[in-house]
């Protein structure tokens, strides 16, 4: 359930700020960071998601990142606050694809195919130049707006331009904390304050995508009871069924 990594931050050759300029439409490169508070080899892969999040370092592409916090070391001394079943399923979806023995903290996998090491630089640095050049589907999630309190009532319009679609692909919305912390009192990371970005929320398919048609929808959810809502960031993704490939996916922070 392990992975014992040296997280070595990514610096890309190429200055991002200049490819955005000339990359006007960036491509979305979609990073799920399976994680746990209970797991002392995680806090780096966690600060390492947060420099990608924030630095945004590849070049005419848009990192789109997640934190995905298991279940299965809660039993190790410390509840991860952050954790869930769902998201522990998600994991062993993956493993079961890629025909892993057991699922492991931290894994990172980027764009639903392909696992990161994060102790080899150089093959993190390969896999996202690939990525980058990757034509995705374009996903736009329009104004979002809340109403009500207690918990409030997200809404939100989403357009999605399938006609390149040669495959069906499953719609996903998710809720994530834009920021959280936590002072971790037992456990492997005992002691420690430890900070996350993106954490999952709430994740759940909210439709269907049709091979060569667009889609437009309206999503709607109550959000987390007592979570501040400028403190929040909905992605919406396609996903190829039984969790394959992402074909594309889009972000936006309601604090922003």
């Amino acid at each position: 359930m392990r992975a014992i990594v040296l997280i070595v931050f990514i610096a890309m050759e190429v200055g991002a700020t200049q490819a955005q300029e000339t990359n006007h439409a960036s491509v979305p490169i979609f990073i799920e960071l399976f994680t746990s508070e209970g797991c002392s080899s995680c806090p780096p892969a966690d600060s390492w998601l947060e420099k990608i999040d924030a630095s945004q370092p590849i070049p005419g592409a848009e990192a789109i990142v997640l934190s995905e916090h298991v279940d299965y070391w809660n039993h190790d001394g410390w509840k991860d606050p952050y954790s869930s079943s769902a998201l522990t399923e998600r994991q062993n979806n993956y493993a079961r694809e890629f025909g892993l023995s057991s699922p492991y903290t931290p894994q990172a996998i980027v764009d639903g195919q392909t696992e990161l090491h994060l102790n080899d630089s150089q093959q993190t640095i390969s896999v996202f130049q690939k990525v980058a050049t990757a034509t995705m589907i374009p996903v736009t999630i329009g104004p979002v707006t809340m109403e009500g309190n207690g918990p409030a009532l997200l809404h939100a319009h989403i357009e999605i331009q399938g006609q390149s679609a040669k495959l069906g692909s499953d719609v996903y919305g998710v809720i994530a904390l834009d920021h959280a912390e936590s002072q971790v009192l037992r456990g492997e990371n005992g002691g420690k304050h430890l900070t996350h970005v993106a954490v999952v929320e709430e994740i759940r398919k909210i439709g269907k995508l049709q091979k060569g048609r667009d889609l437009s929808l309206d999503f709607q959810t109550k959000l987390p009871s007592g979570v501040d809502p400028h403190n929040l960031r909905l992605v919406v993704f396609l996903q190829q069924s039984d969790q394959g490939k992402v074909l594309g996916a889009a972000m936006k922070k309601l604090g922003s």
